[in-house]
């Protein structure tokens, strides 16, 4: 949960970092650009000074006549510089000097005082010169005040509102971030962090207590599930508690019924050994009696075998209907994905969708066993299944390359903790075939095994 704070700590902190840059950014190319049109102003000035050299030059050619100059100019080749008016230092009249001073509305006045070099040579001026003087200013010695020329400039760029719609999108982005954090450690952190112990004590074997639903909609069939699994769990143990209780008893009686015939066949044993009994027919009944006791004593060590392997693994089949689509696409989607990896090729035949009878997820555990088989005692070359009918049931054949069981062994495969000599000593308790048959059997269908030249298959049967 710190380093959860950290980030959303950390988001504010860049946000902050963006912010000021941004604005920076902008700041400083506003600024730039509002320094470009005194650059325009200098080639304007330079080129009315061209302009008034070349009337200057032109005899009869009215030298001060700025206003025809001004007129005869191509504002479109500048960006910046949207009208230049003239205002002749004779003009005194109030109204005028006021409107020229106020500029034109809307747009940002520059004004620059025009002076001009008058050299006089015979009948008429020989020369004028305009130069620029300082910060684009005309001068000319200051021997003569032409004029003001003011410069109206298009509006400054609005930086203001460039970095106004700048931070608001920041802004927005870090709210909608800050709400998204929010969210996930309501939604999902602080959910999360509450059962975070859940699963380890489940692992520890602590059944006790049940587990608080949460409403969050991620976890919420999370929990149930974990719920669910700790009520199977409970039920497993306290099954399996009765179980061996019930074996214990059951041995324990056992134990004490053997006693009798087991003295009974140590007292004519001794008997016999003392010489009690001299007559052949006594000796013949003490014998029969040796062989009954003894037959006693057999059926009830097979009782305590038969108790031994029964019950191994509680199964529970819920009965139902599902489609074969629905099986065969769990094997594609699960075991295509791991064939794949094992470089190993898995074929699926065809077949018709029919409507089966029984437990889906059983049957899974079934294919999962015969998988994990093919997996291990297959040479990993090719696994196929194929499927058939008959007599009303629908058959899936899993069969895979490598070496294939004996004949010997053959009979043997599904019984509990039974293993092939094809095991090539992979690691296996010899419960998996068990449980496949005590599945199929409880689901009221069958399973058995084929050898065949380059390995071996196993037969699943499903009633239709």
């Amino acid at each position: 949960m710190r380093n959860y704070n950290k980030l959303v700590v950390l988001s504010l902190v860049i946000y902050a970092v963006l912010a000021v840059a941004a604005s920076a950014v902008l700041r400083t190319r506003q600024d730039e650009k509002g320094q470009f049109y005194k650059v325009e102003i200098n080639r304007i000035t330079a080129e009315i000074a061209d302009q008034m050299r070349s009337a200057a030059d032109q005899p009869g050619t009215n030298r001060t006549d700025v206003t025809k100059i001004l007129d005869s100019l191509d504002l479109c080749a500048y960006q910046d510089i949207e009208g230049i008016a003239y205002l002749p230092v004779s003009v005194t009249d109030k109204e005028s000097v006021l409107g020229f001073y106020s500029g034109a509305n809307g747009t940002q006045s520059a004004i620059y005082p025009l002076y001009m070099n008058v050299y006089t040579n015979g009948d008429h001026d020989t020369a004028a010169d305009t130069s620029r003087a300082g910060d684009g200013d005309f001068a000319s010695g200051g021997e003569q005040l032409a004029g003001y020329l003011r410069f109206d400039c298009h509006s400054a760029d609005p930086g203001g509102l460039y970095l106004l719609l700048t931070q608001g999108a920041l802004l927005v982005m870090e709210l909608f971030l800050l709400i998204v954090l929010f969210y996930l450690r309501r939604h999902l952190i602080q959910p999360f962090h509450r059962m975070q112990d859940l699963t380890y004590e489940l692992s520890k074997g602590n059944l006790q207590g049940d587990v608080k639903a949460d409403r969050s909609q991620y976890f919420g069939k999370f929990l149930w599930g974990l719920s669910e699994l700790k009520d199977a769990l409970r039920t497993s143990r306290r099954r399996e508690l009765d179980l061996q209780r019930e074996k214990k008893l059951l041995l324990l009686s056992l134990s004490h019924d053997i006693k009798t015939p087991l003295s009974m066949i140590k007292l004519y044993a001794k008997g016999l050994e003392d010489g009690i009994y001299p007559a052949e027919d006594e000796r013949r009944e003490a014998y029969c009696q040796i062989g009954e006791k003894a037959a006693q004593i057999e059926d009830f060590v097979g009782e305590i075998v038969k108790a031994s392997r029964e019950d191994i693994v509680q199964i529970e089949v819920v009965k139902g209907e599902f489609y074969l689509a629905e099986l065969v696409r769990w094997v594609e989607t699960v075991y295509g994905e791991k064939c794949a990896l094992r470089r190993c090729a898995l074929t699926v035949g065809t077949y018709q969708n029919r409507i089966i009878q029984g437990d889906l997820n059983r049957l899974m555990e079934v294919f999962e066993n015969l998988f994990e088989n093919a997996f291990k005692y297959g040479d990993g070359r090719r696994i196929q299944l194929t499927f058939y009918e008959e007599d009303y049931c629908q058959l899936i054949r899993v069969s895979n390359t490598g070496d294939p069981v004996t004949e010997r062994e053959l009979v043997h495969l599904f019984d509990s903790f039974f293993r092939g000599g094809n095991t090539r000593g992979q690691q296996g308790n010899g419960l998996g075939l068990y449980i496949c048959r005590e599945i199929m059997n409880r689901m009221g269908g069958e399973i058995f095994a084929e050898c065949g030249k380059d390995g071996m298959a196993f037969v699943v049967v499903l009633p239709l």
